[in-house]
């Protein structure tokens, strides 16, 4: 791969991956009503990464009726996380790339889908990610790094809103560091 900078999705070397959406025709019969690739797509931290959203929600529980949530999804680019809601965000990582620090103030599952990865918190401890394996982020400031300096990586990710977190009698808060912008929440409102 010749340039390490990332300016759509998918990043080259993987694969445009497809959405597939089920809901009900007028007659109450499962289809599929979205097969795409996602509607927003964004490049972050400078060409670093670049996200794909799956879907977003506004609340938990989730208003399916008269296609709330299909409406919302397609209408609303989140930011890192929708409070009260949930993202689910693909991210492609160019090679060798490693994000900046950062903390988002929801819990965070993260799924390894192609490449290798450390995790990072800000104690220093590591962990190295391969396909499959899974992390569940409480808040924690930390550091993704795509480990192969040669391919993109991929790794999925649900965030869901928590209640103000506390640790050690301090709420802890959003720090997106060099990365805010890329979060910023495009249509004015979540």
């Amino acid at each position: 791969m010749s340039s390490k900078i990332l300016t759509g999705f998918p990043a080259p070397g993987l694969r445009a991956s497809r959405r597939f959406i089920s809901s009900h025709d007028k007659d109450g019969k499962d289809i599929f009503v979205v097969d795409d690739n996602g509607d927003h797509h964004r490049v972050l931290a400078g060409g670093k990464g670049v996200g794909n959203i799956i879907y977003s929600t506004a609340e938990t529980p989730v208003d399916m009726n008269d296609d709330k949530d299909l409406k919302y999804a397609r209408d609303h680019e989140p930011g890192i996380h929708v409070p009260d809601g949930s993202v689910v965000r693909l991210v492609d990582f160019a090679p060798g790339c490693e994000s900046p620090p950062h903390r988002a103030m929801s819990i965070d599952y993260g799924v390894v889908v192609e490449g290798r990865f450390q995790l990072t918190l800000d104690s220093g401890e590591s962990k190295i990610m391969l396909p499959g394996d899974m992390s569940v982020n409480r808040g924690c400031m930390h550091v993704w790094k795509n480990l192969d300096e040669e391919k993109p990586g991929r790794m999925v990710f649900v965030l869901l809103d928590v209640v103000p977190y506390k640790v050690n009698g301090k709420v802890l808060e959003e720090d997106l560091g060099d990365m805010a912008p890329d979060y910023a929440v495009r249509d004015g409102e979540y």
